[in-house]
């Protein structure tokens, strides 16, 4: 079904010559994409406004990659219109179960949608977040964390909450633009061992053109946070706008989209450099769609991040944790 308010976006999206699908049985865990309907209310700007079961299962079918299971990511969509505010996120972990149970039915094909979920709870509520964690739990049996972002002074009341999610073995992601928080976030990982702390999207805003002065603050704050064992990195998001800022890729600014070549030219020196501080032990490639959508399409982007593994020259072993392995621990779902 053509939904009109996504037309501007699809209409560039089909201008590309459709790349040939490299590595195609290669199992896939797109750890992080988003489900939503922002008619109406699209304050961030996105050009998909919406996207549910139906929109991400063509885009995964139309690839031509091997996606075997997804991983839903925290965005604000469906919260409850009612009841007591803290709880109104929960009203994301049921939406997006009702989301899973559409996707096993086969119906839009075969893979498994949100066999993975991570939403949102205010940790600052300090001891009283419990409930909320506990509704998340009880909505949907693929919960598995939190996204949220952290008070600058790591207080009290916040890191009461935050132990709750080693209590209920719940992972915890984060992301800003700002890569510059990294040092804190890993200052937060290192008071609490046990929990899984994942770093989406590269760690902060990836600008293709950022002098060095801003490359090499970047890699700093990469080794701080990679220097801490129980630390995931999601490699990712590099091709997004950030507020009003637009890449060069983006569908405001190009034509046509890129082709994954260009990407990699443009855009290896921070896949590498994040990749190579990890590990592919702890590393995990994203799709963020349908952010990314605005300059990247599924297929393409999927090519993008085979090169890289390919042009690094990671073993079997390795890509398998890159493409599956790492995310399937990290948000303990079933291997393929």
């Amino acid at each position: 079904m053509s939904i009109p308010e996504n037309s501007d976006i699809e209409t560039w999206i089909g201008k590309e010559t459709p790349e040939e699908v490299l590595e195609p049985d290669l199992p896939i865990i797109d750890p992080h994409h988003h489900l939503w309907d922002l008619r109406g209310r699209n304050g961030m700007g996105f050009r998909q406004e919406v996207y549910l079961c139906e929109e991400i299962s063509r885009d995964i079918t139309d690839s031509g990659h091997n996606v075997v299971q997804t991983v839903f990511a925290q965005c604000g969509a469906f919260y409850r219109a009612d009841g007591p505010e803290a709880l109104k996120c929960v009203g994301e972990t049921e939406f997006v179960h009702g989301i899973a149970a559409m996707s096993r039915s086969g119906i839009y094909g075969p893979t498994r949608l949100c066999t993975g979920i991570f939403s949102s709870a205010d940790l600052r509520l300090g001891d009283a977040a419990a409930e909320v964690l506990e509704a998340h739990l009880h909505a949907s049996e693929y919960f598995r964390g939190v996204r949220t972002a952290f008070p600058s002074d790591l207080n009290n009341d916040f890191l009461k909450g935050f132990k709750l999610l080693e209590k209920y073995g719940l992972s915890y992601d984060n992301w800003s633009p700002d890569f510059a928080r990294l040092p804190r976030l890993a200052d937060l990982a290192n008071r609490f061992p046990g929990v899984t702390v994942i770093v989406n999207h590269l760690g902060g805003r990836i600008d293709p053109d950022a002098d060095k002065s801003e490359l090499s603050a970047w890699q700093a704050a990469i080794d701080s946070v990679a220097a801490c064992s129980n630390t995931v990195m999601k490699l990712g998001g590099a091709q997004m706008r950030v507020g009003d800022w637009e890449p060069p890729y983006h569908m405001h600014r190009a034509a046509e989209p890129w082709h994954s070549d260009a990407f990699l030219a443009t855009l290896m020196p921070r896949y590498q450099y994040a990749l190579e501080a990890f590990g592919p032990e702890r590393c995990m490639f994203e799709s963020n769609f349908p952010v990314d959508k605005d300059c990247i399409s599924y297929r393409t982007l999927w090519n993008l991040f085979k090169k890289i593994a390919n042009e690094l020259g990671l073993s079997p072993a390795e890509k398998t944790a890159v493409f599956s392995g790492t995310a399937a621990r990290a948000y303990r779902l079933t291997a393929p």
